[in-house]
């Protein structure tokens, strides 16, 4: 804003200097019957709309065209100064306003100074009605463009913002589903092992109720981190580190827990991009949740493999298998895989279930 109203103060001095000593140095004369100071004070006062158009675009305009009018029947520099400062007054109000109104002031301009051009006695009338009606329209067309355009970059702006929510709210939904799918899961499980044993074997019971203890405290924690994110809007300082490939482990002996026995196996990777390890992580987590809450299996097998920019998944077991039901869960798995453009699949397999997915990844370049 400073520096456009520079600019309007640099434009004035241009245009007030470059008439005045036009008319100081005699290259133009003001008419015989018209007062020396009267001439002066209406080219000088014709520069004031420019210096008032960025406040009071609406009003700046009005005396634009009212100065234009004055200065009609004198011609000459104070009627091109006038009709100069009255094109960009109506370009600053077509910007601001972009309305109806903007056009009814045009076509009014427009009028105007046909109708004065036509009936006031003037130098040219010719040369005043098509300058005027230049300034007008030159000022008209670049407001209207500006104002589409400005336009259009606050509905890009404004459609940005409400796709970068949805995503965020997809990303937390999917967050919030892998732990509380995945947790819950367990929860149920040793729940109903700590029910059925709670008489004959106390001794499991209790370890069954320190599973789910454990459990819900980990996932309370969770959710508070997440919530705590909602909340504030950036929530940096509670976000617990991403999951990695170093917690797959952990991930493999809560599963344990709830019955099946889980083989672990990671080759050829050490480390994974954080958004590749922490999809890897989530897709692993949720094949589990579906083998410990559907499967009713006793084993589960899960390989994560690496190499040549890819890392390849598979999980299976050897529960029930069945059709597989497009659920929560592996709607999120397959959304994980096409963020990268992978493949993914899932389905009955032999006597169990058997998830599949590619991810392929950038591998950094060595400076």
């Amino acid at each position: 804003m400073r520096i456009r109203v520079v600019l309007d103060v640099l434009a004035v001095l241009v245009l007030a200097i470059g008439a005045g000593g036009n008319l100081a140095a005699g290259a133009w004369a003001l008419p015989p019957w018209l007062p020396a100071w009267l001439g002066w004070t209406i080219m000088l006062a014709s520069v004031t709309p420019i210096l008032l158009r960025r406040w009071w675009p609406r009003p700046a305009y009005v005396l634009a065209l009212a100065l234009t009018a004055a200065a009609v029947p004198i011609g000459g520099p104070v009627l091109a100064i006038a009709v100069v400062s009255a094109g960009c007054a109506l370009y600053t109000f077509v910007v601001c306003r972009g309305s109806r109104a903007s056009r009814v002031g045009f076509a009014a301009g427009l009028l105007a100074i046909g109708l004065f051009g036509v009936a006031v006695p003037n130098p040219s009338t010719v040369t005043t009605v098509n300058f005027g009606a230049s300034a007008l329209i030159v000022g008209f067309a670049l407001g209207i463009a500006v104002h589409g355009r400005r336009e259009y970059a606050a509905a890009e702006r404004e459609n940005h913002a409400r796709e970068a929510v949805s995503a965020e709210r997809l990303r937390i939904a999917r967050e919030m589903h892998d732990v509380v799918a995945h947790s819950m899961s367990l929860i149920a499980v040793k729940a109903a092992v700590g029910n059925h044993v709670a008489l004959e074997q106390p001794a499991e019971a209790r370890e069954a109720l320190r599973v789910i203890e454990d459990t819900s405290r980990e996932t309370l924690a969770e959710l508070r981190r997440m919530l705590g994110v909602l909340r504030d809007g950036t929530g940096v300082p509670a976000l617990a580190p991403a999951p990695t490939l170093q917690d797959l482990r952990a991930l493999a002996e809560r599963a344990e827990q709830a019955g099946p026995s889980v083989d672990l196996a990671v080759d050829g990777l050490d480390e994974l991009p954080g958004g590749v390890g922490q999809s890897v992580y989530r897709i692993v987590q949720e094949a589990l949740t579906n083998v410990v809450k559907h499967a009713g299996a006793t084993t589960c097998r899960i390989r994560v493999t690496g190499g040549d920019g890819e890392v390849s998944i598979e999980v299976r077991d050897d529960g029930r298998g069945g059709t597989a039901t497009p659920g929560h869960g592996l709607i999120g798995m397959r959304e994980r895989v096409a963020v990268y453009g992978g493949e993914f699949s899932a389905g009955p397999s032999g006597d169990g279930f058997r998830v599949f997915a590619r991810l392929p990844y950038e591998t950094a370049v060595a400076r």
